[in-house]
């Protein structure tokens, strides 16, 4: 990205930094709050593809006289407790390069068994209930846009 700054003649070379950084912490404040956007984006990306039936076995919920549908191997998790959908920790990271900025925006669950039910596990011969992609698919228009809106000056 390139910033343009109208220099009006008799300025210093001190006032012109001035004007130049000043500008460069606006566009980087823009960018971070574009990040929270992503973020919650990315949020909203997750409690859509979590929610919903799945078309797994039917169990009964322990200690309970309920029951629910699991999901199938291929599935997003299904939920029996609804941790899954509540505990996740959103994180932007503003990070200085040679080149200038770059913003990570993530959000993570704080869910042991989250990477279990992502990648399968050998050990319990649970098969991958994939659901990282499909948030990422899910989202990226709208942080796509985000990040395309011009940055004002």
């Amino acid at each position: 990205m390139n910033i343009h700054t109208n220099v009006q003649p008799g300025k210093t070379g001190v006032e012109i930094q001035e004007e130049i950084e000043s500008a460069v912490e606006n566009v980087e404040r823009q960018a971070v709050s574009r990040g929270m956007q992503a973020v919650n984006a990315l949020r909203n990306a997750e409690l859509e593809v979590l929610r919903g039936q799945r078309s797994g076995r039917i169990y009964k919920k322990p200690h309970s006289r309920t029951y629910y549908t699991a999901s199938a191997p291929g599935e997003p998790p299904a939920r029996r407790t609804g941790n899954l959908r509540l505990h996740w920790s959103k994180r932007v990271v503003k990070e200085r390069t040679a080149g200038g900025v770059v913003i990570h925006a993530e959000i993570r669950s704080a869910e042991a068994y989250s990477s279990i039910l992502e990648n399968g596990s050998p050990r319990t011969n649970l098969e991958p209930r994939p659901y990282v992609e499909r948030i990422r698919k899910k989202a990226l228009p709208k942080i796509q846009k985000i990040y395309s809106r011009t940055y004002r000056i």
